[in-house]
């Protein structure tokens, strides 16, 4: 079994997915490093990428972010994150899911199934 990854956007405001906002994920190779780029999408009219890693994760550290100013610019919506970045761990052989709930002035995360 390999690790694969997907995620989901919400805007927790209205209640509705969040289409069209773009996807980055992002290889951690050491501390203070941007990353290395190694996966991306948009989210869909469900707010979901299913497949972000088609080929698959090695175990290491991963950085999803996630392009949420111009998600907000184009609903003419004044908003105080122009993206919201997660670093997590894939160390088991395991679908990761990493859904985030979003508004103008606050978002949350989990790790999901």
């Amino acid at each position: 079994m390999s690790c694969s990854l997907s995620t989901h956007v919400l805007d927790a405001v209205h209640g509705t997915p969040a289409a069209g906002i773009r996807v980055t994920v992002f290889a951690q190779t050491g501390a203070g490093s941007d990353g290395t780029p190694v996966g991306s999408g948009t989210t869909d009219d469900d707010g979901r990428i299913a497949g972000l890693m088609p080929d698959g994760m090695p175990h290491g550290t991963y950085r999803i972010v996630f392009a949420t100013g111009s998600f907000f610019e184009a609903a003419g919506v004044r908003a105080f994150y122009p993206e919201v970045a997660i670093t997590f761990v894939v160390d088991e052989e395991r679908h990761y899911h990493v859904p985030l709930l979003l508004s103008p002035f606050a978002y949350s995360t989990y790790r999901g199934s």
